[in-house]
């Protein structure tokens, strides 16, 4: 979902690119829940981070614990901020709760996403 509000919001002025330290399927609920709000993230693919990613990266943003704690050692200049993120995967109860749970992280990882893109822009005008 990440991805999906990064290239919505941040194209074209960033590139962005989503991995993880392992790859995961597509989750049918997040596509669904994304696709409430008129954006397709079907096509996304889960692919694992590798070094010719981060050589290439500016900035990283890990979305939960293991990924912070596993992360790799980041080449120097990377600007590194984690977002501790429930997963919505983990959600439990009725199919009901368990959307609520997806909408949820949504609508808090858009805001993050917005937060992040405003920061990165007020620092390129700064620099500039």
């Amino acid at each position: 979902m990440a991805e999906g509000w990064a290239r919505w919001l941040g194209s074209p002025l960033h590139e962005i690119q989503s991995a993880g330290i392992e790859s995961h399927g597509k989750n049918p609920r997040a596509i669904t829940v994304m696709k409430e709000v008129g954006l397709d993230i079907s096509k996304q693919e889960s692919t694992k981070l590798t070094d010719e990613m981060l050589a290439a990266a500016d900035y990283l943003v890990t979305v939960c614990g293991h990924a912070d704690e596993h992360c790799p050692v980041l080449p120097a200049g990377i600007q590194k901020e984690h977002w501790p993120l429930n997963d919505p995967a983990k959600a439990t109860g009725s199919e009901e709760e368990i959307m609520a749970a997806f909408r949820a992280s949504r609508d808090d990882i858009q805001q993050r996403v917005v937060d992040l893109i405003d920061r990165l822009q007020k620092s390129q005008r700064h620099h500039a």
